[in-house]
């Protein structure tokens, strides 16, 4: 996803761990942060996803008035498009994994961009699944003053099985 301002903020980090049900006090506490190797309040590991509130453009954001991933009565409230949209039917694809690299720790008062990088592609054959195709996708955040803070990869899978005969 690319983000052009996502500002961290104090409350935005504690809300996030309190979310994930971290309580290190590291994640809110000015001055026991004062006392541990950063020196100051940090984000949690995962938080740089929280960055996809700030891309008007990502899937599964939810708008409002409109139905988003999870919304309604069935177990989504996408509904596959047909009309040349961007298509929300995830059938057959799904997110194997996440890696973040920090460079260093993101904090209050950063503002970052996050701007993403081409990944390889791969293929891989499964007896019983058909071929797997493996894409990469690669987010680079910086900061306000254009140094790299941290590196994220997303692995998505998709099958491709064979026709029924």
């Amino acid at each position: 996803m690319a983000v052009k301002k996502f500002p961290i903020e104090a409350s935005h980090i504690m809300m996030f761990a309190r979310s994930v049900g971290d309580d290190n006090d590291i994640y809110f506490d000015d001055e026991y942060a004062k006392t541990t190797e950063p020196g100051s309040v940090i984000a949690p590991p995962t938080f740089m996803q929280s960055s996809a509130q700030f891309d008007p453009d990502y899937f599964l954001r939810p708008a409002i008035g409109k139905p988003w991933f999870g919304s309604g009565k069935e177990a989504t409230g996408l509904k596959p498009q047909t009309d040349g949209e961007k298509s929300s039917d995830t059938k057959g694809g799904l997110h194997a994994e996440q890696h973040f690299e920090y460079h260093r720790h993101p904090q209050p008062g950063d503002i970052l961009t996050a701007t993403n990088l081409p990944g390889k592609t791969w293929e891989k054959e499964g007896k019983r699944s058909g071929k797997l195709v493996f894409s990469e996708s690669i987010t680079e955040y910086r900061d306000q003053n254009g140094e790299l803070v941290v590196t994220a990869k997303g692995v998505g899978v998709r099958t491709e099985r064979p026709v029924d005969q």
